[in-house]
């Protein structure tokens, strides 16, 4: 790291940045909020008006330049007019354009000038032409701020790009802070970084053999990048503080079939180490041929305790995704949304977290009413595969007519969008929606302890049902033999593992020829999102022993009050269902205490764990390494855990920035560290 890097570090972390922050009174969203003006044109003004507000800020040493100055974006709607438009139709989280990945690529290539060229006087193309308009606006103001400091080559950078293609790494690398800052200025939200080795290699590579940079100076451009990533990102919303969206994907196929893992790929790994930031967060696509070296490189940040990388597996991704629709050349090149979904960049308006098939609450709901009425397991799960078929209807059939806030500017960065003047928040190539199924394994869990105890064993239903509705008090025994002597995905042991996978293949099966109202498919997942929280709140004491207030997993992960084997029997377990029908996503998430890495050989020995779980079959993998006393203390003195960090759900945060309920379920997941 050199000092330039150390010096902009320090003034980041120190949030003296933050001394240029102004936030404004709401009143003044006026232009944007004029009831006259359509919902495409108000977003566009809502843009043109946010960075009008902005004040250019060039920090000594700055290499890639944009900061927000402005903590609060103008409001499109008044309380009115949003409450009339949520009547009448389904709104999606905040209402906005999110999850998705632009086509950066393209833009950058081409320059923003260009585009601006192919627009006529349709309403979209009106908005994009403001949107285009208000980028430039600002970006010529911090040129004139960069000149005036004295900050020739940066001001230079700023004159050309993002007006202009980028013609070098470093032109390129700012055209992407820009390109991406404006978006959150837009209102859309965790739209991400995408394939970004694959979006700068070949700038970096022609300056690398022009002599133009040498690679210590483009990994001082690179760690300049990243540090801009973490400059405003408490500006972005979000569940919890690090729930932003800011990921990137290295490696993996290429659209033409080749391996995409390229020397920026590496850097980008180095970067992370040495900057020990929660963004951008890391998803490494690998697969069966991917050399050991790649996976020690991912675990060397695995050692550090970032949270990731989280790794995506090509061979189950890639037919999964085409098994679905997608074309061979779309599904080589997906990323990742905010968390762990897979998409298309550039093509896909793919809403993957619309829902959530809550596992656990159906199968608890099904043995409290149906165990004393059915003679054998064949009989409940019929009824449970009837409750999740039901289930997954009810949730698709109560989505009527979407509505997302316009993204003019967004559009310009999808297939289609300028071309045809519709805005990307009414569609793309692909439509399809994804549902998290959560609590697969206490499911799995519940069903395997009613087959040995109920219908192999000796203890009659209603004794079930009362022990579970006492909360176990006074059943102890009974709960221990249900907690510690029955079969648990996690261990290897089939009669529970194979109860997963019936689950899993009966979701795909739940949603398999549905159709959504934009013409699209719906996607089964494995991940929970913050749903682990909510579906266990209403959860008493389930039929595997685990006690009314045991959180549930989060992703695909073991019960939280289960004795496990190991990790090799665990990772074992959760790669043996066809992981390819449930590919809307959702990571095996394994917790290792810190001491795992305290012998030389540990790096290996876990990225040939990771690599076991890619052959295997298994579709994501994120490693959480934690020390339990570290995250109490942590708890107790927040003021000394500044810089700690811990994998949340699908993303990294700084622990003592969570609310307590996420950091008490991270402190439970340490009590099953391997």
């Amino acid at each position: 790291m050199t000092d330039r890097i150390q010096n902009i570090a320090h003034f980041q972390w120190e949030r003296m940045h933050h001394a240029f922050r102004i936030t404004l009174p709401e009143d003044l969203a006026l232009g944007c909020r004029d009831r006259t003006r359509s919902d495409i044109m108000r977003s566009a003004l809502r843009l043109e008006q946010a960075l009008d507000m902005e004040t250019p800020c060039i920090f000594d040493g700055e290499l890639i330049a944009f900061t927000r100055t402005v903590p609060n974006l103008p409001r499109i709607f008044d309380n009115v007019e949003w409450a009339s438009i949520k009547e009448t139709h389904y709104i999606h989280e905040l209402g906005n354009v999110s999850n998705l990945s632009p086509d950066y690529a393209r833009v950058i290539a081409s320059g923003l000038l260009a585009l601006r060229e192919k627009l006529g006087d349709g309403e979209l193309h009106r908005a994009m032409r403001i949107s285009i308009d208000a980028v430039l606006s600002l970006t010529k103001r911090y040129e004139e701020a960069a000149r005036l400091k004295g900050y020739g080559e940066l001001a230079d950078t700023l004159a050309r790009v993002p007006a202009h293609p980028a013609r070098t790494f470093r032109e390129a690398l700012q055209s992407l802070r820009i390109l991406h800052y404006a978006m959150w200025c837009e209102g859309d939200y965790h739209n991400t970084l995408g394939r970004f080795d694959q979006t700068l290699w070949p700038y970096l590579k022609a300056d690398l053999e022009a002599g133009r940079e040498t690679d210590d100076s483009a990994f001082e451009l690179l760690e300049a990048f990243f540090l801009s990533c973490n400059r405003d990102s408490d500006l972005y919303p979000g569940v919890q503080q690090g729930d932003n969206g800011q990921s990137i994907v290295l490696g993996g196929m290429r659209p033409d079939g080749t391996d995409g893992f390229n020397l920026l790929s590496e850097m980008c790994l180095k970067a992370s180490a040495e900057l020990r930031l929660i963004d951008p967060k890391i998803n490494l696509r690998v697969d069966s041929r991917t050399p050991l070296a790649v996976y020690e490189m991912g675990t060397q940040l695995t050692k550090l305790g970032l949270g990731f990388p989280q790794y995506e597996n090509d061979d189950v991704a890639i037919p999964g995704l085409m098994a679905l629709g997608y074309a061979e050349e779309d599904a080589r090149n997906y990323a990742m949304a905010a968390c762990w979904e897979f998409i298309i960049p550039g093509r896909a308006m793919d809403i993957v977290n619309i829902g959530a098939l809550p596992f656990a609450n159906i199968v608890d709901r099904v043995i409290r009413a149906d165990l004393t009425d059915v003679a054998d397991m064949d009989g409940l799960k019929a009824h449970v595969r009837a409750e999740i078929f039901a289930d997954v209807r009810r949730t698709v059939e109560g989505i009527k007519d979407l509505y997302f806030i316009p993204a003019p500017y967004l559009s310009l960065f999808f297939e289609g969008c300028l071309e045809a003047g519709r805005d990307i928040s009414l569609g793309c190539k692909y439509n399809n929606w994804g549902l998290h199924g959560t609590g697969v394994a206490p499911a799995a869990d519940m069903l395997a302890a009613v087959e040995q105890e109920v219908f192999e064993g000796d203890t009659p239903p209603d004794v079930l049902l009362a022990a579970m509705d006492a909360d176990f008090e006074g059943y102890d025994r009974l709960r221990d033999r249900l907690r510690y002597g029955c079969p648990k995905a996690g261990n290897d042991d089939d009669r529970a593992d194979e109860l997963m996978a019936w689950l899993l293949d009966t979701f795909a099966q739940a949603v398999q020829g549905l159709t959504n109202e934009r013409g699209g498919l719906v996607r089964a997942g494995t991940g929970s999102a913050m749903f682990y929280i909510t579906h266990a709140e209403g959860l008493g004491a389930t039929a595997d022993g685990r006690e009314a207030g045991v959180p549930l997993p989060a992703n695909y992960s073991p019960s939280l009050n289960i004795r496990l084997n190991g990790p090799v029997s665990l990772i074992k377990s959760f790669s043996k269902p066809d992981l390819k029908r449930t590919i809307n996503g959702g990571p095996l998430t394994i917790e290792f205490s810190e001491s795992v890495f305290t012998q030389e050989e540990s790096i290996g020995k876990v990225a040939q764990l990771v690599r076991l779980f890619v052959l295997r079959g298994g579709h994501q993998l994120q490693l959480n390494t934690v020390n339990r006393e570290t995250l109490l203390d942590a708890q107790r003195h927040p003021e000394n855990h500044r810089n700690l960090i811990v994998r949340v759900w699908g993303w990294s945060g700084y622990f003592v920035e969570l609310d307590k309920c996420y950091q008490d379920h991270i402190i439970r997941r340490a009590e099953l560290l391997l």
